[in-house]
């Protein structure tokens, strides 16, 4: 099977990269390497997958009209679609950059997709999406149309793309719903990586909404299976879809969105607590009010996801936060 994965340089996209290359995938690994955090870091983890034999990278933005289309003429089986501008805070300061990545991007990729017969595509959407809504476990039957940042905004937006080009070319898309994923290799710009850097320095650590939130955070490995199983699970019409009464997670479309969290949120302070421990080392707080666009508290209901590919996350946030400060220490020789 050939599958084109973009952002296979990002957190996520690499962790699924090298889990189907595992399993004997050709990947075709996309990315623009753009520098929304340290490149180097980036190149580090494409340097891990460039040495599969059956691995390929090309440096295309998805935004890049003529280049996707280029690209999508080489034919792929599947295409899992993580590359995106992310970040709930940063959309504050350059909303066009999330347009530009998350909108005209995914409309490149649709594109590529229904004209050259792709079999499935999966693609990244958010928790984020919830917005301000406050009955959890979220669930995907839900209505979502009340975003508090724009990066969610464009993810709804993905979602809604999705299903019509589903419905008009029958064309099996897979929405992910992802909640607050973090592991090896992750984002500088997320709080696990910021706080074990201040913490490690003898820095204060930015608490905000005074460590109130709670959030569902997800082991990346188990973000990576849940993507490869729903990437093998190709998504069909619902055919006891009511329209008097639309279920927003599924259609008379082949169309399905999933929620995939931990179903177990833990509090910022917990959270805090747990890489305190991990560390050796107390941290001191700066205690800060709620951030615009922030959501208060996430938790998944992801049973569609567990139904559908028989699989949920496991990993504990104890054993998933020493996994990162051990990979931290050695990746950072601290």
């Amino acid at each position: 099977m050939k599958v084109l994965v973009t952002g296979a340089a990002g957190f996520i996209g690499y962790h699924v990269a090298a889990r189907l290359l595992e399993r004997g995938a050709q990947v075709v690994g996309l990315d623009n390497l753009n520098d929304y955090y340290d490149v180097s870091l980036k190149q580090a983890r494409l340097g891990r997958l460039e040495g599969a034999p059956n691995f390929r990278f090309v440096r295309i933005d998805v935004a890049d009209r003529d280049g996707m289309a280029a690209l999508f003429r080489e034919g792929f089986d599947r295409v899992i679609h993580l590359a995106a501008q992310a970040g709930v805070r940063y959309s504050l300061e350059d909303p066009h950059a999330y347009v530009d990545a998350n909108v005209v991007g995914f409309m490149n990729i649709l594109e590529g997709c229904r004209h050259h017969e792709v079999e499935h595509l999966v693609y990244a959407s958010t928790s984020s999406v919830y917005g301000s809504h406050t009955r959890m476990p979220f669930s995907e039957h839900d209505s979502v149309d009340h975003p508090l940042a724009i990066y969610a905004a464009t993810k709804k937006a993905n979602e809604l793309m999705a299903h019509s080009y589903s419905h008009l070319y029958r064309l099996p898309t897979t929405g992910l719903r992802f909640f607050t994923v973090y592991g090896p290799w992750g984002r500088p710009d997320m709080a696990l990586f910021k706080f074990t850097r201040a913490i490690l320095a003898g820095e204060p650590i930015d608490v905000y909404n005074h460590g109130h939130h709670q959030r569902d955070f997800t082991y990346v490995d188990d973000i990576a299976e849940g993507v490869v199983r729903a990437c093998d699970h190709v998504a069909a019409a619902n055919p006891e879809w009511d329209s008097d009464a639309p279920d927003p997670a599924t259609s008379d479309a082949p169309y399905r969105i999933y929620n995939i969290g931990n179903n177990q949120p833990v509090q910022l302070t917990r959270y805090i607590e747990v890489l305190e421990e991990c560390l050796g080392r107390k941290a001191e707080k700066r205690m800060l009010p709620m951030q615009p666009g922030d959501v208060p508290d996430t938790y998944a209901d992801s049973g569609l996801l567990a139904e559908a590919v028989g699989y949920r996350p496991s990993t504990s946030v104890e054993e998933g936060v020493r996994r990162f400060v051990e990979w931290y220490r050695a990746y950072y020789r601290v």
